[in-house]
């Protein structure tokens, strides 16, 4: 199991801390932001496959922000999966 901290760009979480295990995804953490909606999202994306969260979650937006929390999450998992 490896863990990441991605460091997030334009929306209220200052960063995002998971695990990926054998191209999955767990134990998703956002700091600050929106308390029940990122334990939500964590409870959504636990176990699933990182490559489909990125896909599914790439360019969801927040109000008037270009990006948002799940926006950084795939940003994040794709810099991983590139490597």
């Amino acid at each position: 199991m490896q863990h990441i901290t991605y460091d997030t760009k334009g929306i209220c979480a200052v960063k995002i801390d998971f695990d990926l295990d054998d191209g999955k995804v767990y134990n998703l953490k956002f700091h600050n932001g929106c308390d029940g909606n990122h334990k939500g999202l964590a409870k959504l994306v636990e176990g699933m496959p990182a490559e489909e969260v990125a896909k599914r979650l790439k360019g969801v937006t927040c109000g008037p922000r270009t990006s948002s929390c799940p926006d950084q999450l795939a940003q994040a998992l794709e810099q991983y999966l590139k490597k």
